[in-house]
């Protein structure tokens, strides 16, 4: 353990929440494979220098590491995670975070105008 893990348990736990959550929800969609992991462990890591210049920010953890995850992975594989409805429908329509910045953030299909889940719980 290093020094700012020692010294700021709080921010500690608020990362390995939202690290956990996010996980939650990438392996319920089936897409949570080494690489991916890979690339939430390092958005995980990008976001502990963010919350460690402001911690009043680490209630926004969740969210803004589900928001991080979805930017790599549309760089690297596509949009996630995609809304069950749409995508029966035959579109492909991406969830967005909302709120973007804030607390308690959901999973929401913008097309529908519905919250699909908290982030953290997706359903399969």
């Amino acid at each position: 353990m290093d020094d700012s893990e020692s010294s700021n348990p709080g921010i500690e736990a608020a990362l390995h929440t939202a690290r956990a959550g996010v996980l939650r929800d990438l392996a319920t969609r089936d897409v949570a494979d080494a690489t991916v992991v890979s690339l939430l462990e390092d958005a995980v890591a990008q976001r502990r220098w963010w919350v460690e210049q402001w911690p009043a920010g680490a209630e926004f953890l969740l969210g803004l590491v589900a928001q991080d995850i979805q930017d790599a992975l549309l760089e690297a594989y596509g949009r996630w995670p995609l809304c069950g409805s749409c995508a029966v429908e035959g579109e492909l329509q991406a969830l967005s975070v909302d709120p973007e910045l804030g607390p308690d953030p959901h999973w929401v299909c913008e097309k529908e105008g519905i919250v699909i889940a908290p982030v953290g719980a997706l359903q399969a």
